[in-house]
Formats: C-alpha cells, structure tokens, sequence
C-alpha cells in the first residue's frame, strides 16, 4: 500500500487544542472519505532522541495509490476547501509519498 507522509508545525496562531479539535471533527473525517483513502493517521510528535523536534506533526494517509489519490481525491471540492482552510493553520510543511516495505 502506498502512503502520502505530511510533516509540519502549527501556524504560530494556532494552538494545539485547537488544531486537535479540527481534526477530530472536520479534517479526520473529511480525509477518511476522500476516493483512493484507506486510513488517515495523525502523530503528535512529543519526544525525540536528539532533544530537537523539527516537525511537530505527521499525517500519514494510506492510499490505493498516490496516483489514484492524486487523480479522484485532490481535485474534489471538499480537498481543495480542506487546502484553503488547512493552508493557513500550518507551517513549514514537507509532503512525501512513499510504498509500504512491511
């Protein structure tokens, strides 16, 4: 199965209870449901051994394939409507696509 991996930070303005509370009504769900989404997974990064924590969250969607993703799910209404909304609440935002090994 492949994945489409989203490392970022909040937005300066935005605090993380907030931010939980988006995607635990809104985002999360919406994802869910996109075509080509199997699961949609969000990490809260807490710790790290260096002690530096670059990013402070990881999406983690598992899809069909990022191509299936990248052609019935992002040019939906309800993804590009995510991106304007989402857009604003985050920062330094990296998007990796990778196949699952094990």
């Amino acid at each position: 199965m492949e994945k489409r991996i989203i490392l970022y930070n909040l937005a300066d303005n935005v605090t993380d209870e907030e931010f939980k509370e988006y995607v635990t009504t809104d985002k999360g769900p919406l994802i869910d449901s996109l075509p080509s989404v199997k699961k949609y997974e969000l990490v809260k990064i807490t710790a790290s051994q260096t002690g530096e924590i670059p990013y402070k969250y990881c999406g983690i969607v598992h899809v069909t394939s990022v191509d299936e993703f990248n052609q019935k799910a992002a040019p939906t209404k309800e993804y590009q409507d995510f991106l304007k909304k989402f857009g604003p609440m985050a920062k330094d935002v990296i998007m990796l696509s990778g196949e699952e090994i094990y």
